[in-house]
C-alpha cells in the first residue's frame, strides 16, 4: 500500500466533508441540540405550574376539609356538606369554581372514603397528586385516631424508619472511599449511547460516500490512479478523521452554551427547582416510562448528591461530598483512552463493513437488505448495554462484552463499575483481530463490487467476490 496515496485520499475525504455545508450545519447546530436536551427540561420544568383554580369541597365526611389547605395555585372553598353536587356541576362559571371535590360519607367499616373530582378540563398531575395526598393524609390520620391509643400518631413517626444505605469501595491499598451506585449507572448508560451514535452515525456516513462515488462515476477515475484498497481505508480514515473533530466541536460547544444558559438562568434557581416535591414525581414517572424501575434509583438522594452543600447530619458527607468522591474513584483516564480505543476501532470495524455494502449496490435504498446483518449485532449491543448496570458482571452482558460486534458499546458500559485488566485486554485483542479480518475481506469485496453497475448484487455475489484471487 503507497502511503503518500493513502494520504492523499485521506487530506482529500477529510477536506471534501468539512468543507461541506451540511457539516458546518451539523457541527454547529447539534451541539444546540445537546444544550436543549440539557437545558429545556428544567427550562420547561420552570414555567409549567399551573394557573390558580377554585376547587369547591362538598366534605361529607367530615375528616377531609381541615387537611385541604390552599396554596398559590390550588384555592379550596368549603361549599357546605349539604350542597349539591348536581347544582355545581350544572354551571361552573356562575358557580365560582373551576373544580368541584366531591367527598362521601365516612365509611366506618372499612374507616375510609371515596373520593371524586370534576371539572371541565383535565386536571393538572401536580393538582390531581396533591388533593389525592392530602386526602390520604387524612384517612391515615382518621384511622389512627380511631385506635383510640394515646399518643399513637406520635409513636407511629417513632417506628417509621429512614436509614440511608452509605456505599464504600475499597482500593487495592485497603484505602475506603464513598460511592453512589446513581452516578456510575448515568455514567455507563451515557457512555454506551454515545459510542453506539458515534459508530452508527459516521459509518453511515462512509456507506453513504462510497455509493454517492459510485453512482456519479468518479470513482473509476479514481481507481485508475490507486489501489481499491487503498481508496476504501483513505475514505475509512478520512471520515474518522471528520468524526473526531466534529465530536471534539461537539463537547466544547455543547458545554459553553450549557454553562451560558446556567449562568442566565441563575444556579441557585436551577437548584431550587429540583429540590420540589413535584420535580421528584416527574422524574418518577420519566423513569417508569423509559423502562428502568424508580425503585433502582433513589431520586431523592439523587437530587441530594446533586444540590446539598452542606452535611445533612452529623458526621454523614454532604451530597457534594459523595458526589466528588464517587468520581474520585472512578478511573476517569481509563474511561477516556477505552473510549478513543474501542470507538476507532468499533468505528474502523463497522465502516470497513458499510464501505464493502456501499461499494456492492448503486444507491442507498439497495441496501437495505445488505445492511440487515451488520446493524442488528450494533442494535443488540445498545440495548444489552442500557441495562449493563443492573448486573454488570452478568453472563450476558460478559459475553457481549467479548464479542466483537457489540463489545465497543458493552465493554464501555461495564468499565465504570470496574472490569478486570484481563477482560479488557481480551476484548481489545478479539476486536482489532476481528476488525484486521473483516478489513480483509472488505477490501476484496470493495475491489471487485466499486466496478460493478447494472445489477443488485446480493450475498450470494459478496461470497463470490470474497473467493476471487
Amino acid at each position: 500500500m503507497n502511503i503518500k496515496k493513502l494520504g492523499i485520499i485521506i487530506q482529500r475525504e477529510y477536506l471534501n466533508k468539512v468543507k461541506k455545508k451540511s457539516f458546518l450545519l451539523i457541527t454547529f447546530l447539534a451541539p444546540v441540540f445537546f444544550a436543549a436536551i440539557c437545558i429545556l427540561p428544567t427550562v420547561i420544568m420552570m414555567n409549567t405550574k399551573e394557573e390558580a383554580k377554585q376547587v369547591g369541597v362538598i366534605d361529607r365526611s367530615g375528616i377531609v376539609l381541615p387537611y385541604l389547605e390552599s396554596n398559590d395555585v390550588t384555592i379550596f372553598k368549603d361549599l357546605g356538606a349539604d350542597a349539591s353536587p348536581e347544582a355545581v356541576k350544572a354551571d361552573f362559571g356562575t358557580s365560582g369554581v373551576d373544580v368541584l371535590l366531591t367527598i362521601s360519607e365516612l365509611d366506618t367499616l372499612g374507616r375510609t372514603v371515596s373520593a371524586d373530582c370534576y371539572s371541565e378540563k383535565p386536571l393538572g398531575m401536580d393538582t390531581g397528586s396533591m388533593i389525592e395526598g392530602r386526602i390520604n393524609d387524612a384517612v391515615e390520620a382518621y384511622r389512627i385516631e380511631s385506635y383510640g391509643i394515646e399518643n399513637l400518631e406520635e409513636i407511629m413517626a417513632g417506628v417509621k424508619s429512614n436509614v440511608k444505605l452509605h456505599s464504600y469501595t475499597i482500593d487495592e491499598s485497603g484505602k475506603e472511599s464513598i460511592s453512589e451506585s446513581g452516578i456510575y449507572m448515568a455514567l455507563s448508560m451515557l457512555l454506551g449511547i454515545a459510542i453506539y451514535m458515534f459508530i452508527a452515525l459516521f459509518s453511515g456516513m462512509v456507506m453513504s460516500s462510497v455509493i454517492e462515488e459510485k453512482s456519479s462515476r468518479v470513482v473509476e477515475v479514481l481507481v485508475s490512479s490507486v489501489k481499491a484498497s487503498e481508496l476504501m481505508f483513505g475514505k475509512i480514515i478520512g471520515v474518522a478523521l471528520v468524526a473526531l473533530t466534529q465530536f471534539l466541536l461537539w463537547i466544547v460547544l455543547t458545554l459553553l452554551l450549557v454553562g451560558v444558559a446556567m449562568g442566565i438562568m441563575g444556579k441557585d434557581k436551577i437548584m431550587g427547582m429540583m429540590n420540589d416535591d413535584s420535580t421528584t414525581q416527574m422524574m418518577e414517572q420519566m423513569a417508569s416510562t423509559s423502562g428502568v424501575h424508580p425503585g433502582d434509583i433513589d431520586l431523592e438522594s439523587a437530587l441530594a448528591a446533586a444540590t446539598d452543600t452542606t452535611a445533612v447530619a452529623a458526621g454523614e458527607p454532604s451530597g457534594m461530598e459523595v458526589v466528588m468522591s464517587t468520581l474520585g474513584n472512578i478511573n476517569l483516564g481509563q474511561i477516556v483512552i477505552a473510549f478513543l480505543f474501542f470507538f476507532i476501532f468499533g468505528y474502523l470495524l463497522y465502516a470497513s463493513l458499510f464501505a464493502a455494502i456501499g461499494s456492492s449496490v448503486e444507491n442507498e435504498g439497495d441496501s437495505s437488505q445488505l445492511q440487515l446483518p451488520v446493524t442488528i449485532p450494533l442494535m443488540l449491543g445498545f440495548f444489552v448495554a442500557l441495562y449493563a448496570f443492573k448486573a454488570p458482571d452478568s453472563p450476558l452482558v460478559f459475553w457481549f462484552s467479548m464479542i466483537p460486534f457489540t463489545s465497543p458499546i458493552v465493554m464501555l458500559a461495564r468499565i465504570p463499575f470496574g472490569v478486570a485488566t484481563w477482560e479488557l485486554v481480551l476484548s481489545i485483542v478479539l476486536l482489532v483481530g476481528t476488525f484486521v479480518a473483516c478489513a480483509w475481506a472488505s477490501a476484496k469485496i470493495y475491489k471487485v463490487g466499486i466496478l460493478m453497475y447494472g445489477k443488485k448484487s446480493t450475498f450470494k455475489d459478496l461470497w463470490k467476490w470474497l473467493k476471487q484471487k
